[in-house]
């Protein structure tokens, strides 16, 4: 895959997980008041991983030859940290 397919699917992959974060975000409302305080604390959390995976995804965008692999790593361990968080976040609700 080359930077620019790499670039896309990042992007797909960022708008697809902050779109079930938004999902998630309308059933808070129809849950107990101690779901949506375990819901608050996680999506604190959630909130913070994301704005680390933008700034990665900045990064990334901007990368240079030299240092692409680098950057493409430090990006896709934000997005696993994003998407196990994700997963802690979707698990109140089951």
């Amino acid at each position: 895959m080359d930077k620019n397919e790499f670039k896309e699917k990042a992007k797909r992959s960022i708008d697809d997980l902050f779109d079930k974060i938004e999902e998630l975000d309308s059933k808070k409302e129809k849950a107990s008041e101690k779901m949506k305080a375990e819901y608050n604390e996680n999506i604190a959390n959630i909130k913070v991983m994301r704005a680390d995976l933008l700034e990665k995804y900045k990064a990334l965008e901007h990368a240079s030859a030299e240092n692409w692999e680098e950057k493409k790593a430090v990006f896709n361990s934000s997005m696993e940290s994003l998407k196990e968080g994700f997963s802690k976040l979707a698990n109140i609700f089951k």
